[in-house]
């Protein structure tokens, strides 16, 4: 009986830690005490977000004025992709930056570059926060 509740109670800490994982990057490492690791991810997520945006990316959303349908629809990969950064993602919603129209992004030769960056950040992001989780329930060390 002891055993089962305290497989509960870890699985419930480690959906806590992947949450944790999510919202801002390395910080399910930083609560699992693995410092190292989880500064490493929060430098390179954080910093290819960063450069994303310096190379004038554009952060990808379903709200706006685009037609309805398919078009729609093939914005909802690469918006996930960018919620995968969590927080950094919320915050350059909340202050509607990042989130250009495509003849103003479009100015700066290297904004290409910049969307594959911030996409790219918020999937290694998705990859670290299966890390913790993994770490956080005992598949590995």
């Amino acid at each position: 009986m002891a055993e089962t509740k305290d497989k509960a109670r870890t699985a419930a800490d480690a959906w806590l830690i992947g949450a944790a994982a999510w919202a801002f990057p390395g910080a399910g490492h930083y609560l699992q005490g693995k410092w190292l690791r989880g500064l490493l991810i929060t430098l390179v997520v954080c910093g290819m977000f960063a450069i994303g945006l310096a190379f004038g990316g554009h952060l990808f959303g379903l709200g706006g004025k685009e037609a309805l349908g398919a078009s729609k629809l093939l914005q909802l990969p690469p918006t996930i992709a960018n919620l995968g950064t969590g927080i950094l993602y919320l915050v350059c919603w909340a202050s509607n930056s990042g989130f250009n129209d495509s003849a103003e992004y479009a100015k700066l030769a290297t904004f290409e570059y910049g969307n594959t960056f911030l996409l790219v950040a918020g999937l290694l992001n998705y990859l670290a926060m299966l890390d913790a989780f993994d770490i956080a329930v005992g598949r590995k060390p």
